[in-house]
């Protein structure tokens, strides 16, 4: 069992005992095209047979909901450091407690530093005020974290988080996951909000997969990242994936994606830290202080001139040919031919598409 920080724990008394009545299990994300695990997500467990959510709504009943996820939030990042190479942790967080003075302090515990910390927005409970939602999770991002939303498509309190806070991660509700493989409506809609997230430049997540046929569908919707009982249970500890489901998922992802990918498309590109010197020649991508991509350094194809562009789309290396020219085309006219970033799932740029090499790939593949 991984331990936390010697730090200032939130009082959740009556309802806790002790502060280590709270524990934690880790989950692990899948990235489907690597077959490797990404990430993990941070669940809490409490004594007894009751599940979590009815410890939470017992908090909530007492007052001390946001003293509650504030524990959870300081044990989850206590363990960031025991974090194997190359992968993040998610850490929930009801978007109404996201302002409250204690979630705040224990999203603080690492100082200024959550990189590699994913802040998922859960729950079904609208937040009091949409731009103070979104002034949260800018500071956030700016001291390093991802954005998550939870439950993508369950509600129309889901809606409004998806619109106002533009996350870098949208999660497909387990609702829509289950037993997708028969079910064209539930299909349907998985695609709505995956597209969406493509519209929003998120990755799309499919949580609570638990067979191998869902799986199956949830590779040809082109979901990059997925986590469920199939793939790996809850653990006390950070599981790599067993061979066995290693060896499912590579097959199960072959036979329901296409082959024609943008991996072969990708070109490697200058990668300059925001406040460095701009390289002379561009194009160049300025990233951030923890590596994410900030903004593009491109030539004016008529006047030559150099500029900087914000950056309009992101696609993984297993994107299909086709879906990376269509997302690209769909971009406002003035950024519609600006280069693709292919990145890692943690958001580390790994090379840079071409419009002109997509559409080529594209006439070849028809």
């Amino acid at each position: 069992m991984l331990g936390t920080r010697t730090a200032r724990l939130p009082d959740c008394r009556p309802l806790l005992a002790d502060a280590d009545d709270l524990t934690l299990v880790f989950q692990p994300i899948v990235d489907l095209a690597a077959a490797t695990v990404v990430g993990y997500e941070a669940l809490a467990r409490f004594p007894g047979t009751a599940g979590p959510d009815v410890w939470f709504a017992a908090a909530a009943e007492a007052g001390i909901a946001a003293e509650l996820e504030a524990l959870a939030v300081h044990k989850a990042l206590a363990a960031v450091d025991a974090l194997p190479p190359d992968t993040f942790l998610t850490v929930n967080v009801s978007p109404h407690l996201l302002g409250s003075a204690v979630v705040r302090e224990a999203l603080a515990c690492r100082g200024d530093d959550l990189h590699r910390v994913v802040v998922e927005l859960t729950g079904h409970t609208q937040a009091a005020g949409l731009e103070c939602l979104r002034r949260e999770t800018d500071a956030l991002r700016e001291r390093g974290a991802l954005i998550a939303l939870d439950d993508a498509g369950s509600g129309c309190s889901g809606l409004q988080h998806l619109a106002a806070v533009r996350p870098q991660l949208v999660k497909l509700d387990r609702a829509l996951v289950a037993d997708v493989d028969g079910d064209p409506v539930r299909m349907a809609l998985a695609e709505v909000i995956g597209e969406l997230a493509g519209r929003l430049d998120a990755w799309l997540l499919a949580e609570g997969v638990e067979t191998a046929a869902e799986l199956a569908a949830v590779a040809r919707l082109g979901a990059p990242l997925a986590q469920g009982w199939l793939l790996g249970r809850p653990a006390p500890e950070f599981r790599p994936l067993d061979p066995d489901v290693a060896r499912l998922v590579r097959t199960q992802v072959t036979r329901a994606r296409p082959t024609d990918s943008v991996a072969g498309l990708m070109r490697p590109v200058r990668q300059c830290a925001l406040g460095e010197e701009l390289p002379g020649v561009p194009p160049a991508v300025l990233v951030g202080p923890h590596g994410e991509p900030v903004s593009l350094l491109l030539a004016d194809a008529r006047t030559g001139e150099v500029h900087t562009a914000p950056v309009s789309l992101r696609v993984t290396p297993s994107t299909d040919v086709g879906d990376a020219l269509s997302r690209a085309l769909t971009r406002p006219p003035a950024r519609r031919f600006d280069p693709v970033i292919c990145t890692d799932p943690a958001g580390q740029v790994l090379g840079l598409l071409r419009i002109e090499d997509l559409a080529t790939a594209g006439r070849a593949a028809r």
